[in-house]
């Protein structure tokens, strides 16, 4: 009797540990592939998550921004990463559901050469092979034209070669199809590309060009950058061309996953920097900005309930 009592009472436990596991929610984070800079943000967001907090995120690669963002805007993943050009670019296209979660971190991106190239600055591009088009990434093509534009350059002064997305781009570069390549620091595939080649470098931007830039595209701005192992290719202080990366959901996503996910986060930031060092300046009053597309209520409650008010981008 006592025996068939305790193979009941483990059945038991078996039937009700298998019904834990089979009701314990995976929350999709939807993102770009491997070696690019915002899967290592997915990444690190998805690991605090889940030793913090008990949060079950996935990490879903896809091939590119226009499929990251409808995607979440769906429903499809719970939280996503995009530049904030892509954002709004869907929100306005009809993904009218997206919703703000906060700014990530800033990408600051630019065209790497060859170190032993004698191109140095963007003007130097003149008539060399340059990636373009970024059919899977298509807002990051108004950034290309503007960085261009500081050196009063279009894609007729170039020429253009036809990449998917920024990953494609460095692997063009590295093939020998491209003079240059575009992509974001901090990122893998940046330091894989040094390596592979015997050294990039950045090409530098000139200042007195951001009034044409910003003519094409108005949310890009400048930050300094410093000689440091994170930005590789940089070989004096300079400054780089730079926009937020933003995390979203959708309107359909509950506020206390919202106000959880971003309380986990902001409470382990160390935890953050260990994998993808570029989250430095995710802080509560970098993530509250003033865009156009609606931020997530329960973002909106944690930011008044820490007293910041939105930044002017301006």
């Amino acid at each position: 009797m006592m025996l068939r009592v305790k193979l009941a009472l483990i059945a038991l436990a078996a039937v009700g540990f298998g019904a834990q596991t089979a009701n314990a929610q995976t929350y999709g984070f939807a993102t770009l592939p491997p070696g690019s800079l915002n899967h290592t943000t997915a990444s690190a967001v998805a690991k605090v998550l889940k030793e913090k907090a008990g949060m079950n995120v996935l990490v879903q690669p896809t091939g590119g921004d226009q499929i990251i963002v409808p995607m979440v805007a769906r429903g499809e993943a719970e939280v996503g990463i995009s530049n904030a050009m892509e954002v709004h670019d869907g929100f306005n296209k009809g993904a009218k559901d997206l919703r703000i979660i906060g700014a990530a971190h800033a990408l600051r991106v630019g065209f790497f050469v060859r170190k032993d190239s004698d191109i140095r600055t963007v003007g130097d591009l003149k008539g060399k092979r340059v990636p373009y088009g970024f059919s899977s990434m298509r807002a990051l093509e108004p950034t290309v034209r503007a960085i261009l534009a500081t050196a009063n350059l279009t894609e007729k002064d170039i020429k253009p070669v036809m990449v998917p997305n920024v990953v494609r781009s460095a692997d063009d570069f590295v093939s020998g199809s491209a003079d240059a390549f575009y992509f974001a620091y901090g990122a893998p595939k940046v330091r894989e590309v040094d390596a592979t080649t015997g050294g990039i470098r950045m090409t530098e931007i000139d200042e007195k060009g951001m009034d044409a830039a910003r003519k094409v595209e108005r949310w890009g701005y400048l930050t300094e950058v410093r000689p440091s192992p994170v930005f590789i290719g940089v070989e004096k202080p300079m400054k780089v061309y730079s926009f937020d990366n933003l995390l979203f959901t959708s309107a359909k996503t509950s506020d206390e996953f919202v106000y959880k996910f971003l309380d986990t986060l902001f409470n382990n930031k160390d935890d953050l920097i260990a994998v993808q060092p570029v989250l430095r300046e995710f802080t509560p009053a970098f993530a509250y900005k003033q865009y156009e597309v609606p931020y997530h209520p329960a973002a909106v409650k944690y930011f008044k309930e820490k007293n910041i008010q939105p930044q002017s981008l301006q």
